[in-house]
């Protein structure tokens, strides 16, 4: 077996929600290099449509379509489950991507910023794979079962997220869903992965990280010294995706740079001293 063989995703079809910007657009570009035609949608179909054609442009070997597809309502994730079963027979690969945060000190964390955020972020990727399960079902095989990939994030496995207490609840949520779905669908051959990233560029960080000044600022903190990049998240998609990952369910990858196991100082070192 080749490396080629092992990443290889010629033939697959996925589907990346929110794939327009961030996370969803790294993901999309690294699975559409390695074969796989790549539907991408989020709430702005036109920015779908444009990120389509830039990486049909790259003249690598899959494709990709973009439209609009919003997983913030039944109604919208019922339109969206219609429009890819127009385009598609099956699906291999679902990666739930969409998501939104939220952030205001504690004594003035509004009602609301829990509705929204959990709705989008644990009911939204729920409903749509359970809507999307035929598909899945259809195209997996014991050698080679469907894939699904929930994005969460290191604020739902370490207490950091000061301010995003919905944000960091939901991803929790999902990270913990991501395993119960992994059991049940196991001898379906689906298997439910998920990845808890750390500090990446994207919209929803871009106070953060919009210019190479912040972006050094919050690498500092990161203890392999830098923010994500995008080979980073197209390297755990492809082996999630690829023939190397077919014997993997229910795992949570920590992209997070070692933020995962940042826990603070040695509680014993001052004694030694």
């Amino acid at each position: 077996m080749t490396p080629e063989t092992l990443f290889n995703l010629t033939g697959k079809t996925a589907l990346v929600t929110g794939g327009a910007t961030g996370i969803g657009r790294m993901a999309a570009e690294g699975l559409l290099r390695a074969g796989a035609r790549v539907l991408i949608a989020s709430r702005k179909g036109d920015a779908c449509v444009a990120v389509a054609d830039e990486l049909n442009a790259l003249g690598a070997p899959g494709t990709a379509e973009g439209f609009a597809g919003d997983v913030g309502s039944e109604a919208g994730i019922d339109a969206l489950v219609q429009e890819v079963r127009k385009r598609a027979e099956s699906l291999d690969i679902l990666m739930n991507n969409a998501g939104r945060t939220w952030g205001s000190p504690l004594g003035q964390f509004p009602y609301e910023a829990w509705e929204k955020v959990l709705g989008l972020n644990v009911a939204g990727p729920f409903h749509l794979t359970q809507k999307l399960l035929p598909m899945l079902i259809a195209s997996g095989t014991v050698d080679d079962p469907a894939r699904v990939v929930n994005v969460g994030s290191v604020m739902g496995e370490v207490p950091m997220g000061d301010g995003a207490y919905s944000y960091s609840a939901s991803k929790a949520a999902v990270m913990h869903l991501t395993k119960i779905l992994a059991k049940e669908l196991a001898g379906q051959a689906v298997t439910v992965n998920a990845l808890a990233p750390g500090p990446f560029v994207s919209k929803m960080t871009a106070f953060a990280t919009a210019d190479e000044e912040k972006r050094e600022k919050v690498g500092a903190g990161v203890p392999l010294g830098r923010v994500g990049r995008d080979e980073d998240i197209a390297g755990c998609m492809l082996f999630l995706c690829g023939r190397g990952g077919a014997y993997v369910t229910g795992a949570v990858i920590p992209v997070s740079g070692g933020l995962n196991v940042q826990i603070g100082n040695n509680i014993f070192a001052p004694a030694l001293e």
